[in-house]
């Protein structure tokens, strides 16, 4: 791309990779301008960093909404287009298995605090939405909306571990304690499942018998601020092209696989 490139971001928490990514495009290093900062959390001490570089943000309050819908208020309306149907087929978040109306209590939620944070969004025009410590899983009705093209998706994430190992929220403590001599960090875009969306990069770090949860975790972090800057890079070059591919696993099956291929 020869215009810098418009980011989103959607946090939770503290914002160290947000704020990585604020200064690799204030320096030049990421061609791209963040537009927006959204959260969850009203709470969120990234938000402090959007207002010192003068970043527009929004606050979706997801806690205020599931207890509203829980205490069965008509004030929080499902989404006119919300498919429970097509979207429960679609998520790969919970088992075949998993208890239906769980899942359906959990998708409604999601759908209704979902919408408000497109209405939020759709203010900006935005050509890729970066999640930095977003603790929410995002559902098919969200992802649809925002990955208009399936070929170019435009939701990236970061997570703490090597993935397809240790998905979840604590990578970085998993790992730990699975005894790993490795850690690292994940970049990889968003699908319809939990980190299971395609890999675009990763960085290690060597474990040492001294480390502890707390020491892995700062290892991890000083990673994650290369990697996400470097893989924002590369998306913001036009470098990044989603492939599929056909394997034959050990028993013989043929399964596809959709992986990134850095140009």
């Amino acid at each position: 791309m020869d215009r810098k490139i418009r980011i989103g971001a959607l946090i939770s928490g503290g914002g160290t990779n947000l704020q990585s990514i604020i200064d690799a495009c204030e320096s030049g290093k990421i061609s791209g301008k963040m537009v927006f900062v959204g959260t969850d959390n009203s709470s969120a001490k990234g938000l402090k960093r959007a207002e010192k570089h003068s970043i527009p943000s929004f606050v979706v309050d997801y806690s205020k909404i599931i207890k509203i819908i829980a205490a069965g208020s008509q004030k929080a309306e499902i989404p006119e287009d919300f498919d429970l149907d097509d979207i429960f087929l679609k998520q790969t978040i919970f088992p075949d298995k998993a208890d239906y109306e769980k899942v359906k209590r959990f998708l409604i939620t999601r759908a209704v605090a979902e919408a408000a944070l497109l209405e939020k969004m759709n203010i900006f025009e935005f050509d890729l939405l970066v999640l930095a410590g977003f603790m929410r899983n995002l559902t098919p009705y969200f992802i649809d909306r925002v990955n208009i093209d399936p070929n170019h998706p435009k939701i990236m994430n970061i997570h703490p571990a090597l993935l397809p190992s240790f998905p979840g929220v604590d990578g970085y403590g998993d790992t730990f304690r699975y005894g790993c001599k490795v850690g690292g960090c994940t970049v990889h875009f968003i699908d319809y499942g939990e980190d299971s969306g395609p890999i675009i990069g990763q960085k290690t770090f060597a474990i040492k018998p001294d480390d502890t949860i707390d020491s892995i975790k700062e290892k991890g972090l000083k990673k994650e601020w290369e990697l996400y800057t470097d893989c924002i890079h590369l998306f913001a070059d036009n470098r990044l092209k989603m492939e599929k591919i056909s394997l034959t696993m050990g028993n013989g099956k043929k399964v596809q696989r959709t992986i990134v291929k850095i140009l």
